[in-house]
């Protein structure tokens, strides 16, 4: 496994990093979180031929609570508001 984001040149890193801050942004709106609770999102590459190729990982580290991690089958490009609340679903909004 690799991360996604890692080797390219500036102009990918400048895009991948708008895209983390998007989706961030649509995280933290759809679960309602506070500001001290921290988000990480990542593309990771899996060089498993099991794995779907490229995927997003979304962890939710909120203060004093266990971190959530959530996964999306695409690269963070291909991440729409849609699939980012099929894959929060269930995930209790506020819950730290």
């Amino acid at each position: 496994m690799r991360f996604g984001l890692f080797g390219g040149n500036g102009a990918d890193k400048a895009a991948a990093a708008r895209e983390a801050a998007r989706i961030k942004a649509e995280v933290r709106h759809l679960l309602a979180l506070p500001e001290a609770t921290a988000i990480a999102v990542n593309e990771i590459l899996c060089a498993d031929p099991a794995c779907p190729g490229s995927e997003t990982v979304i962890l939710v580290m909120a203060p004093g609570a266990k971190t959530r991690a959530f996964k999306l089958q695409t690269t963070m490009a291909e991440a729409t508001p849609d699939a980012l609340r099929e894959a929060l679903a269930g995930a209790a909004p506020n819950s730290s």
